[in-house]
């Protein structure tokens, strides 16, 4: 494949000195031959970027910038898109381990999508794996990667309030782990809402659905994911940032009538994380009271996978 064009591959890091350099490391290896390393230290305060700056200096395609004060997650990934220079920006995670092609692959199929359908704006997501403390390892498919590939309104109809295509296969939905596409579609959009604490990257690919934006995934899984706990993925920092993301796209909700469902299913996952068992039914009486085909085939097809994910993820030793 002619590698010409240049690839910047974003890093965010916060307080990630154990894992960051793996992170790193698999950035380096990718077998890519322009590519552009951007490392966002969010203001760590465990010396990240002291650990960092340790092992980067005889590589020019490294540079670490580093912010003053912690902005989150989507403020540090809005950094890298105004500092990128490359052709299409990959995310990578501080904890997350990517395969030496995953680069190459993932522009393959951006490109192959665009030599088909011109300049549709697209979204490539990797298929990986992640990793529990216990040894469990869920499959994490990417969207798009089999059947007809999602596109427009749909796609922001299943992350909103999860209707779902037959024909589409929706995969792990879209991790910004995961993603990668054109510098250009990035700025376009906007980049991350810098508001939302957590969820950005559902934000972010319900704005390129509602813009008519198409979801590719690759078959083959390019990254391991360290699952890890912290209070900013708290249940509830979820709720909140789920119902804001709600009450952003409102608008386009209330047109398909479906606000009420979309701003009230978050706090039904609250009280099943908060182990409220007769709010979660409270709350599920409301919901299916307006909404009752919908909420029912919602909680079937999600809830006992959830529950059996939930005993394997807490299972003690996993061999």
């Amino acid at each position: 494949m002619n590698q010409s064009e240049r690839v910047t591959i974003g890093i965010t890091c916060f307080n990630a000195r154990d894992t960051i350099g793996n992170a790193i490391r698999s950035a380096q290896s990718q077998d890519w031959s322009d590519l552009e390393i951007l490392v966002v230290d969010d203001a760590s305060t465990d010396g990240s970027p002291e650990h960092v700056e340790s092992f980067i200096a005889d590589d020019p395609r490294v540079r670490l910038v580093r912010h003053r004060k912690n902005g989150g997650a989507a403020t540090a990934r809005n950094t890298i898109i105004e500092a990128a220079t490359g052709d299409f920006i990959v995310f990578f995670d501080d904890d997350d381990e990517s395969a030496a092609n995953r680069v190459m692959l993932q522009v393959a199929a951006i490109k192959a999508f665009e030599a088909s359908n011109g300049s549709r704006p697209v979204a490539c997501y990797a298929a990986g794996e992640r990793i529990y403390p216990n040894g469990h390892l869920k499959p994490l498919p990417a969207i798009g990667s089999a059947g007809k590939t999602p596109c427009g309104t749909d796609v922001a109809d299943y992350l909103l309030f999860y209707r779902r295509r037959p024909d589409y296969f929706y995969g792990s939905g879209t991790p910004t782990c995961a993603l990668m596409a054109r510098r250009e579609l990035f700025r376009k959009l906007g980049g991350f809402d810098a508001s939302l604490k957590r969820v950005e990257d559902v934000d972010f690919a319900i704005r390129l659905a509602l813009g008519g934006g198409c979801f590719i995934g690759t078959t083959e899984k390019l990254f391991v994911q360290h699952s890890t706990q912290g209070s900013d993925k708290s249940p509830d920092a979820n709720r909140s940032a789920e119902v804001a993301v709600a009450k952003k796209h409102e608008g386009y909700l209330r047109s398909v009538g479906r606000y009420h469902y979309a701003s009230h299913w978050p706090n039904l996952r609250y009280h099943h994380f908060k182990r409220q068992y007769f709010r979660f039914i409270a709350q599920f009486l409301l919901i299916v009271a307006m909404n009752p085909i919908l909420a029912t085939s919602h909680l079937l097809a999600t809830g006992p996978k959830r529950l059996r994910h939930e005993r394997r993820m807490n299972k003690r030793n996993i061999q």
